[in-house]
């Protein structure tokens, strides 16, 4: 799943972003001032994107302090496989989303507003924590094309543990701000999270079936059946079998 999410968020981010005739960037003081205009409300950790070649330029420090990998460990690759399952059709749609809105501000507007929403990620200990997620532009050439991002993960799970993420775009500067954005379509890859035999083994869990019945009908072994049982709740993100047939009969899974 996460080499799908990786594709499918290049596809959003290069479909936005060409190439640029500016080489030289002064960031470090724009850095400074644009987080006078970032909300930290708890840990954080903070990294310079690259639009136009999708990938972390620079990630602080305290990244191993709040999620628990070392600053040079965590790249983008890294970042989108840790997205809670449930989160990344959110997460995806929220960037494509955020693709169209600044295409549709003229060059002066877009150093003015930054990108706000929230998500899940999985620390290194595989605990999951809630971040706001914030992205302001540092570095915009003379046609409004974002070239280089400013992204804030501010831990926020004692402010929000349930409920959807939601997406605003914040104006600075007097710019009119857009909050709880509605998204028409959340993202959905077509590609399957489950594998065949995965789909079969939820299918008997949901009916009922231990792991030496499934293990019986299938003829495979229980060792295989109670591996296969541990990959799902990994793909899926859930901790239990029960979380696990309730979210696959409420979202129609098999």
């Amino acid at each position: 799943m996460e080499v799908i999410a990786y594709e499918e968020a290049q596809k959003i981010w290069r479909q936005a972003f060409r190439e640029s005739t500016v080489t030289d960037l002064k960031l470090e003081l724009e850095i400074h001032k644009k987080l006078v205009n970032i909300f930290q409300v708890g840990d954080y950790y903070y990294f310079i994107f690259n639009c136009q070649d999708p990938q972390f330029e620079f990630v602080s420090d305290t990244v191993e302090t709040v999620l628990g990998y070392p600053s040079e460990e965590f790249t983008l690759p890294l970042a989108l496989e840790r997205i809670h399952p449930d989160d990344l059709p959110w997460f995806l749609s929220f960037e494509q989303s955020a693709v169209e809105f600044f295409k549709q501000l003229r060059p002066d507007q877009v150093p003015k507003y930054k990108l706000r929403y929230d998500f899940r990620i999985k620390k290194a200990n595989g605990e999951y924590i809630r971040v706001l997620h914030q992205v302001i532009p540092i570095h915009v050439d003379a046609s409004g094309l974002v070239l280089h991002t400013l992204c804030l993960h501010t831990v926020i799970s004692h402010l929000k543990q349930e409920g959807k993420p939601v997406l605003s775009f914040i104006g600075l500067e007097d710019e009119p701000s857009y909050i709880d954005v509605n998204v028409q379509n959340v993202f959905s890859s077509k590609k399957e999270i489950l594998s065949r035999r995965e789909k079969e083994i939820l299918s008997l869990l949901i009916a009922g079936h231990s792991s030496h019945q499934i293990s019986e009908k299938l003829h495979i072994s229980t060792h295989t059946v109670n591996t296969h049982r541990k990959n799902i709740l990994a793909k899926t993100g859930l901790s239990t079998t029960s979380e696990l047939v309730a979210k696959a009969v409420r979202e129609g899974w098999v």
